[in-house]
């Protein structure tokens, strides 16, 4: 009985270790969010803006750019999919990858060779793991990025979309990445984002009324497109990547409150366990007691 109750002794002081650590990344996740939201919140307004402005200059011209104007058969599809370095953020990584696996499928169904582009390690060990080909991957700034990250990512698909699909380019660009919603609420979210859709941005902002703005192009107008278009695509990844970053913190914080809720239930029920073995041992030891006693009397008066 004493070997049992050493035993759930040992599992407590586990557990209860185990409860200090994720106690404390939880703490350090809900400190993390605050940062990463602020981020966001900073990011959001210069990336709809400059699409808005983008895609105005785009619509006000009648010029047919590379990075504007839809292929009439488009056959490449690059992906980007923004996943974590770490893990302990509960199906984060993995809603984000399935997001990108139902997009893809949607992809090829419609005659379109996908090429994956994968942002954290959690992504590019699945895609390694299965012996599937990416065309480019980057890690180990997940948590913080920075917008150089994003010009380092956005670099070489705008060259892709750039070369003609039979010479390796792509036709479209889409990302996938999780969009922060709020504390609770993170939701794995794919966007195209090139070629540009003009209907959903500039209709927008032609609704809110007024007259329509008039440009003048200079030098020119394939010349303000590839100034701007650049500049589009990274605001765009960055804002994804701070995004992602927030709803990883987010996800964090819950799974680690969670793992430290269960640790309390686990300590409660193993010492209710070990209270009762504590009861038993002690019950045997007195029943041993009165038991020798009642024994040395009847030996006692026996010999009398």
């Amino acid at each position: 009985m004493g070997a049992q109750l050493r035993v759930y002794k040992r599992r407590i002081r586990s557990v209860t270790a185990t409860k200090k650590i994720t106690k404390a990344m939880e703490m350090i996740a809900a400190a993390r969010i605050v940062k990463a939201q602020r981020a966001v919140a900073a990011s959001t307004p210069y990336a709809t803006e400059l699409t808005n402005a983008v895609a105005q200059v785009a619509k006000g011209s009648n010029a047919k750019h590379p990075l504007t104007t839809e292929a009439e058969r488009p056959t490449r599809a690059a992906v980007l999919l923004i996943t974590s370095d770490r893990g302990l953020a509960g199906g984060y990584s993995s809603n984000a990858i399935k997001a990108a696996e139902r997009l893809s499928e949607r992809l090829r169904s419609e005659g379109k060779e996908v090429v994956p582009y994968i942002v954290g390690r959690k992504g590019v060990s699945y895609y390694n793991f299965r012996n599937r080909e990416v065309g480019q991957s980057w890690t180990g700034f997940t948590e913080n990025p920075e917008y150089a990250d994003a010009k380092r990512i956005a670099a070489p698909l705008i060259e892709a979309m750039g070369i003609d699909a039979a010479e390796g380019g792509v036709d479209e660009l889409h990302i996938v990445f999780t969009e922060f919603v709020s504390m609770m609420t993170q939701t794995p979210v794919d966007n195209r984002l090139l070629p540009l859709s003009m209907s959903e941005t500039a209709d927008a902002v032609e609704d809110k009324g007024g007259p329509k703005a008039l440009y003048e192009f200079e030098p020119s107008v394939e010349g303000v497109l590839d100034a701007l278009l650049p500049r589009y695509v990274e605001s765009r990844i960055f804002n994804a990547l701070l995004q992602a970053a927030a709803s990883k913190h987010a996800a964090t914080r819950r799974a680690m409150k969670s793992a430290t809720d269960n640790a309390e239930e686990l300590i409660k029920s193993l010492s209710r366990l070990a209270n009762a073995a504590r009861q038993a041992e002690i019950t045997q030891e007195i029943s041993e007691i009165v038991g020798g006693a009642s024994a040395l009397s009847d030996a006692t008066a026996g010999s009398d």
